[in-house]
C-alpha cells in the first residue's frame, strides 16, 4: 500500500510540475493591436506585422514596414531585447506610426504576458498585442 501511495504522490508531483510551467514566447505571433495600454489601435490592415521567437534566443519579424532581427532573453515575466537591427524603408501612415510603437516597446526590457493564444508585450504604458500565428501563415 505504501508503494502505491508513493507512486501516486510522485505522479501528482510530476503532473503539477509539467502543468505549472510558464508558457513560452517561442513561435510566431501576428500583431493585432498597438498603442497605449487599455486604448490600443488595431494593427494596420494588410501590414502582416509579426514577430518570431526562435529557441536559440534569436528573433525576427516585420513591423509592417521594415523587417528586423536580433536577440532576446527571458527572466520571469520580463523579456530583454538586444542587438536589434532593421531595414530602413520609409512607408506611408499608419505603418510608420505602428513601426515607431513596435520599436519603442522592443527597445531593451519589457514585460510580457501570455493569455491563451494572445501575447501582450508592454513597456512604459505602451502595449503590443499579438495572436499566435498558424504554422506557415507568416511571410518569410
Amino acid at each position: 500500500m505504501k508503494k502505491v501511495l508513493l507512486f501516486l504522490l510522485l505522479v501528482t508531483l510530476l503532473f503539477s510540475a509539467c502543468t505549472s510551467q510558464e508558457k513560452s514566447l517561442q513561435g510566431s505571433w501576428s500583431l493585432t493591436a498597438y498603442g497605449p495600454e487599455g486604448a490600443t489601435t488595431p494593427a494596420a490592415p494588410d501590414s502582416q506585422a509579426s514577430i518570431t521567437f526562435n529557441d536559440d534566443g534569436t528573433l525576427n519579424g516585420n513591423s509592417g514596414c521594415n523587417g528586423f532581427g536580433g536577440e532576446y532573453s527571458v527572466e520571469g515575466d520580463q523579456v530583454r531585447f538586444s542587438e536589434l537591427v532593421s531595414t530602413l524603408m520609409a512607408c506611408e501612415e499608419p505603418l510608420m506610426t505602428q513601426e515607431g510603437t513596435v520599436f519603442q516597446v522592443l527597445n531593451d526590457t519589457a514585460s510580457y504576458q501570455i493569455d491563451g493564444d494572445t501575447l501582450t508585450i508592454t513597456k512604459d504604458g505602451t502595449a503590443l498585442v499579438f495572436t499566435a500565428a498558424e504554422a506557415g501563415s507568416l511571410p518569410q
